[in-house]
């Protein structure tokens, strides 16, 4: 029997990269013979957020109170992705950026059959390579280089398509109670919210 996951995230979200990885790893014990099918749906942790980003520092100072406790924050999650052998390098991020048409053609990429692909490249991108995603071009060299087609991505974002879906999630997220990501529905009947351990993932498939 398959079982089914649900991946409510962010991809500026550096939590919902640990949370995956987590997540692989329990796949990778339990999926012996019962396939586990992943499907990732939209969050966005910034909303509001412009259309071209905002400088990190400036964003983080006015979340957080001031760069050094930001800084603090960074060194926590540096230290947890080792552990998960993710390398965040978040000296090399400049700016946070509008997730929307990142969303939009993780939406795409699903229809595509190439979706954990492009989020995992998403994921590497911002986080270890510190590149703009909210950069239109860069973003669709991100996806393509993941195995999307070029020309169905640049169709994708001068059009309006995967924004009805991006819509369709916030109002599940809201009557599921999601005020926080990475949060997870498997089999559409257990939820865990947070970037859980291993062991909580696969006592949710037992």
């Amino acid at each position: 029997m398959s079982k089914s996951v649900e991946v409510i995230s962010d991809v500026i979200c550096p939590w919902c990269f640990i949370g995956k990885r987590r997540l692989e790893k329990a796949i990778s014990v339990f999926d012996r013979g019962q396939e586990v099918r992943v499907r990732w749906l939209p969050f966005q942790l910034n909303p509001t957020m412009p259309k071209e980003g905002i400088l990190r520092r400036e964003y983080r100072i006015k979340k957080f109170g001031s760069w050094e406790r930001s800084q603090e924050l960074d060194a926590n999650v540096v230290a947890v992705g080792e552990s998960e052998e993710i390398h965040f390098a978040f000296d090399r991020i400049e700016r946070t950026p509008n997730s929307v048409d990142a969303h939009r053609l993780i939406w795409l990429a699903e229809q595509e059959g190439v979706q954990n692909a492009v989020v995992e490249a998403l994921f590497l991108a911002y986080f270890r390579e510190g590149r703009d995603i909210s950069n239109r071009q860069t973003l669709i060299d991100v996806v393509v280089e993941a195995g999307l087609d070029r020309k169905k991505a640049d169709l994708l974002l001068v059009g309006t398509d995967g924004l009805q879906a991006i819509k369709e999630a916030e109002v599940k997220n809201r009557e599921l109670g999601v005020d926080g990501v990475p949060f997870f529905v498997v089999n559409d009947k257990i939820t865990l919210s947070g970037a859980q351990p291993t062991e909580s993932f696969l006592e949710a498939f037992r």
